[in-house]
């Protein structure tokens, strides 16, 4: 069950598809799109809990340096992603360099923040998203251009890795960092309870 502490934002680095398809014997391009299904379900559970904003990290302006069949993989899941997120009822908004020939066209009109299906939950994805290029932006008018996105709680990470890998540098900058071992396809509900109840146990102070 639940801690009556939860967080209010959370931020998910959903990683471990390449690793999942070679156990699979699959291609590692292959396992993107096992990684759909569980982006719509940790969405209805946020959506339970209560949870106000979620983002979800795509992919970075790094890894468009990866092989071509793997870069066309994962764009396009995050196309699919973006749609299928946008079904359920949000306020979407996709961050990142849209100048970029890595940023899918399909997505560029979720570049403002969006109302769909009635809104709710705030609902952030990173695509073609760049640290530096984030705060590059604040330069020109003190902000980075993310500012749309609050403070992250909580980052959730799959796959075992720890590290943030650029996430929301000024948002996380308090956040706590779960790490579940599993790899993202895997995912399972318990995962995202599990993640809760522990930040429920965490000593939340912001430097005070």
């Amino acid at each position: 069950m639940m801690r009556k502490k939860k967080p209010e934002h959370i931020g998910i680095i959903p990683d471990g598809n390449r690793r999942w398809a070679k156990l699979h014997g699959m291609e590692k391009q292959d396992g993107y799109a096992y990684g759909l299904a569980p982006g719509l379900a940790l969405l209805r559970l946020a959506k339970e809990a209560g949870i106000r904003e979620i983002t979800y990290y795509g992919f970075t302006v790094d890894n468009c340096k990866r092989p071509a069949k793997q870069f066309q993989a994962f764009r396009r899941a995050c196309v699919d992603a973006v749609e299928l997120l946008a079904g359920e009822g949000a306020e979407l908004l996709v961050i990142g360099d849209s100048h970029s020939r890595c940023f899918p066209q399909e997505l560029l009109r979720y570049t403002e923040r969006t109302e769909v299906h009635g809104g709710g939950i705030r609902v952030n994805f990173l695509v073609n998203y760049g640290w530096q290029w984030d705060l590059s932006h604040m330069q020109t008018d003190g902000r980075p251009f993310s500012h749309d996105i609050s403070r992250v709680d909580l980052v959730i990470r799959w796959g075992g890795m720890r590290r943030l890998s650029g996430f929301l540098p000024i948002q996380s900058v308090y956040a706590d960092f779960y790490v579940e071992d599993k790899l993202w396809p895997d995912f399972t509900e318990e995962d995202f309870w599990r993640a809760l109840v522990w930040y429920g146990g965490q000593d939340v102070t912001l430097g005070g």
